[in-house]
């Protein structure tokens, strides 16, 4: 299997997920700014989301690919069946109990995520009745998850990188088609997140009947427990649980402060995160799929070299794209966040807010795009231990940060400390399988981190010059003439990029061209 096949699938349609993200965003920027509507229904989206992540696509994806790989390579497909069927049937009664206590307990959800709104009643109310509405979302998506799983360890990356796609078409239909008939147009938001879910999984059906793996749920919500498989992935789960819940406790922490920075500060944030996430879900979720199964399998089979030359591809990658999107996002952030945001309810001072916010975030890519490739470097060997203590370590760190920087930076300081975290969760987790002997790096490292380097330092002056020039505040209306700037800057940054790269003797095509072994 050609791994950057597999990854350009996987990026393209990551990139349009993205963009159709980005203009959700945009979307809802011009509907409700950011505002006390705005804080209430990125706190209440916040919620199910953040289970998402526990939940669906975290703890359960890493201990479920890796025992599926297993499962496939050694059992017969009939096993592998069973095995999907009594992981689905507990995975579907346990999030409907999560999902019915969340919508009952909403409330006392809704205070502690964000303490601050708890001031205003009619913003609070609205928060909580949101809440209720969309959580039943993280059962769908944790279905989701599931099929995505089966999918991506049968090689079938396509369609489950195209699914969020989705749940970003579902929310701008209903922003523009529906808010007229909400009170307030808030609600159409939520909409869109329900219908968005049924959607994801909906289409994802179709392909698991085509592979003969659609699964079956156990009408008896005890009888999947007893499943010794499935006793496997709850071992595997509860300490790679820990380790997720740690991130996102640090982002409870985050909106909960934001909350009683200023109104509209939850805003900034989750605008800036939606920019930081596009170069982090591009490569880093990109390769982490895709590596997952490849390092689970090369594990199994006792593969040290494919083991190895994996994860040292992964990186080298991962350094070639992360560090020059790092240096783009942020010296770009105010002409970007001018870009999809400064219409309608969106003002100066939003722009501003958010667009400091992005360029911390920036600083922080490469160690958020490393993580997605080292944590599979763990799972994939079942040492779930180690990531969790460097998880736990890494919160507190974190933490701390933000209570040596908030004085100083405001809500700034909260995408900065998560930007200081990551690098050192990213440099700590190298460092450790590096020391354990699970990974060797290739020879030549250095040599390769300096010609990135020299070549990132060289983009970085270029864009430099040119983005000091525009008044990006001063176009508002003026869409066009924004969109051509900015293409021309990235396209400038780029071309200056790679040139030196290759002029520098960086073999691209090389890179690029890793496969791996494992053909299931």
């Amino acid at each position: 299997m050609n791994l950057f096949k597999a990854l350009g699938t996987v990026s393209g349609f990551t990139l349009l997920s993205r963009i159709t993200g980005l203009l959700r965003e945009v979307i809802t920027a011009a509907l409700l700014g950011a505002s006390a509507y705005s804080d209430a229904f990125f706190v209440a989206f916040r919620l199910p989301n953040l289970l998402r992540r526990v939940f669906a696509e975290g703890a359960f994806s890493q201990a479920f690919i890796p025992t599926l790989a297993r499962s496939r390579e050694d059992g017969s497909e009939t096993s592998t069946k069973s095995l999907i069927d009594a992981v689905a049937s507990a995975l579907f009664w346990s999030l409907l109990v999560v999902t019915v206590a969340g919508i009952v307990a909403a409330p006392v959800l809704v205070y502690f995520m964000a303490t601050g709104i708890a001031k205003e009643p009619q913003t609070f109310a609205l928060a909580v009745n949101m809440t209720r509405w969309m959580f039943p979302y993280i059962l769908l998506i944790s279905l989701v998850a599931l099929s995505a799983g089966i999918l991506n360890t049968w090689r079938k990356f396509a369609l489950p990188a195209f699914t969020p796609v989705l749940l970003n078409l579902s929310f701008i239909f209903c922003s523009l088609f529906l808010a007229r008939f909400f009170d307030p147009p808030v609600y159409a938001l939520v909409a869109g997140v329900v219908l968005g879910g049924i959607a994801q999984l909906a289409i994802q059906i179709p392909a698991l009947k085509k592979l003969g793996m659609l699964p079956r749920i156990n009408a008896n919500p005890f009888a999947a427990f007893k499943d010794p498989e499935v006793r496997q992935v709850l071992k595997l789960m509860a300490p790679i649980l820990i380790s997720v819940s740690v991130a996102q406790i640090s982002l409870i922490i985050n909106t909960n402060i934001a909350s009683r920075i200023a109104v509209g500060a939850v805003s900034w944030i989750t605008y800036a995160d939606r920019l930081m996430e596009f170069p982090t879900a591009m490569l880093g979720v990109a390769l982490g799929v895709i590596l997952m199964p490849s390092l689970a399998a090369a594990h199994k089979r006792g593969d040290v070299k494919e083991y190895n030359d994996l994860m040292d591809w992964g990186l080298r990658l991962s350094l070639l794209l992360a560090v020059p999107a790092m240096v783009g996002l942020a010296l770009l952030s105010k002409g970007l966040t001018a870009l999809l945001y400064h219409r309608g309810q969106f003002d100066i001072s939003d722009v501003n807010n958010t667009a400091t916010a992005v360029a911390a975030y920036g600083l922080g890519i490469l160690g958020l795009v490393a993580v997605k490739i080292l944590a599979p470097g763990f799972f994939a060997r079942q040492d779930t231990r180690t990531p969790v203590f460097i998880a736990i370590c890494v919160l507190i760190i974190t933490q701390c940060l933000n209570w040596l920087l908030i004085p100083y930076f405001g809500h700034v300081a909260l995408t900065l400390s998560i930007s200081l975290g990551a690098i050192i969760n990213a440099s700590w987790m190298l460092i450790a399988l590096i020391r354990q002997g699970a990974y060797k790096p290739a020879p030549g490292w250095t040599a390769y981190i300096l010609t990135v380097l020299a070549a990132s330092a060289a983009m970085a002056f270029a864009l430099s010059m040119l983005e000091l020039r525009i008044d990006w505040l001063a176009m508002k209306s003026q869409e066009f003439r924004k969109i051509g700037l900015i293409s021309v800057i990235i396209c400038a940054g780029a071309a200056i990029y790679f040139g030196l790269l290759t002029l520098l003797g960086l073999d691209l095509p090389g890179l690029l061209k890793k496969r791996t072994s494992n053909n299931l």
